[in-house]
């Protein structure tokens, strides 16, 4: 998929309503296979984690949408990032302290109207299961999860495998790579690949003391059950992409949003970024509005 992206832009609605400044393409480009991931769906230009978010990132063509997951009080599996929801909500408390119906009576697109007032369709947008998600996009996407707050009996990773499997989105996954999972949790990810060894997983890591670093060991358990690793863009050095490489470990770097600092990723090794600003990675003079 071509990083000056075509097609079903919900352009018409974004262009005219934000003022974005285009990124140049006279630059370096990316590779075609270089992955575009839609961090909380395109969260720049809607709330994160709503339909309309996921909706615009499918519409910009993003090759995967993003989607962390937790489980309610009712051990429903919904889309949101934070463990409690006053950020993005009208509600106080923990996700895990409320039943899915009561987390849907709450508004989750008001507070991004604060931000862009002219928005108004995105007033009381709701919380939505992982399988609302999956029922509106099916194969349609690619879906890039990650299992936010894992529990030790393993019920998250059990219930969010086998509702992959019953949309029929682990065949032949391994190649597919129609879901990649992941989290920072070594115990989710070692849970998930004993349910699917197939699944493609990424082990996230946060270097507070950058440069990132692990250890010829560190690499080989990492190895024995993750595809690739996930990293803090401040901590990505050209010799820790190197050291992923060596050991043929998918690296993509969070959070970017800009042209010029996802060509820097991929100069140190990234294979791929995630970003709230799609827009940046497309070129104007490519789209067909």
């Amino acid at each position: 998929m071509s990083i000056k992206r075509k097609g079903r832009l919900f352009g018409v609605f974004v262009l005219l309503t934000l003022s974005l400044k285009w990124t140049p393409f006279d630059q370096p480009t990316l590779p075609a296979d270089f992955l575009l991931i839609a961090h909380r769906g395109a969260s720049a230009y809607a709330p994160e984690h709503t339909l309309p978010s996921y909706q615009l990132a499918y519409d910009l063509e993003a090759d995967y949408i993003e989607i962390d997951l937790q489980q309610t009080q009712d051990d429903v599996l919904v889309a949101f990032h934070d463990e409690t929801i006053e950020r993005t909500t009208n509600g106080t408390g923990a996700v895990s302290d409320y039943t899915y119906e009561e987390l849907k009576a709450l508004d989750a697109g008001s507070w991004f109207n604060e931000a862009f007032p002219e928005q108004k369709q995105f007033q009381e947008e709701g919380i939505v299961r992982l399988e609302d998600i999956v029922d509106e996009f099916g194969k349609e996407v690619k879906y890039y999860i990650e299992t936010k707050q894992p529990f030790t009996d393993g019920q998250l990773e059990g219930q969010l495998v086998q509702l992959l499997e019953e949309y029929g989105l682990l065949e032949n996954v391994a190649v597919t790579r129609q879901v990649i999972l992941q989290s920072f949790s070594e115990e989710s990810l070692l849970t998930l690949h004993g349910l699917d060894p197939d699944i493609p997983l990424i082990h996230l890591y946060h270097f507070k003391k950058e440069p990132a670093e692990l250890s010829a060991d560190e690499f080989d358990r990492l190895a024995s059950y993750a595809s690739g690793i996930g990293v803090n863009q401040s901590a990505l050095t050209r010799a820790f992409g190197d050291q992923a490489a060596e050991w043929e470990l998918d690296l993509h770097v969070y959070t970017i949003n800009t042209y010029s600092e996802a060509i820097d990723a991929y100069k140190k090794g990234a294979d791929g970024v995630f970003t709230d600003n799609l827009l940046e990675f497309i070129d104007p003079l490519d789209n067909e509005l």
